[in-house]
């Protein structure tokens, strides 16, 4: 019989509360469910995974790049600019003690014809990005052990 162990994060200091819960699969793998979409995490060979999906550090990053694509594509849409090869890579470097993501390099690959008139305030757009604003607003974070 195969040990399920779940860790719920809610978010309770939103107007709305969403929850993401993570399931162990075995080894280093997990899987992610939020809003009925799964999405799983491992670890690379030589840190002892099998290198089946992402790892959470790697899905963090993407998150920033996605959000930031996201909110890229809102600006250009609501001006009516191409958005076609719109593109994002972000790059991170880790640190230690504590071991974490110490820095970003986001680099929004603009499509063609979007107008130097308008990088101001599409780069203000996205720093609006919501992951963007919580890491640039540090956020309350609890974890409890729940037998």
């Amino acid at each position: 019989m195969s040990a399920t162990t779940t860790r719920t994060v809610t978010n309770t200091h939103a107007p709305t509360t969403s929850t993401v819960s993570v399931s162990h699969l075995g080894g280093d793998r997990f899987e992610i469910e939020v809003r009925g979409h799964r999405i799983r995490v491992d670890q690379p060979e030589a840190m002892g995974g099998e290198d089946t999906a992402p790892t959470p550090t790697e899905l963090f990053v993407a998150s920033l790049a996605s959000c930031s694509a996201f909110y890229a594509r809102r600006y250009l849409s609501r001006h009516d600019l191409p958005v076609e090869g719109l593109r994002v890579e972000t790059s991170y470097v880790m640190g230690k003690s504590p071991s974490r993501v110490a820095g970003f390099d986001v680099r929004v690959h603009l499509p063609a014809g979007v107008p130097e008139s308008r990088h101001q305030a599409l780069l203000a757009m996205i720093d609006r990005c919501t992951v963007h604003s919580t890491l640039t607003h540090e956020p309350d974070v609890s974890i409890a052990l729940v037998p």
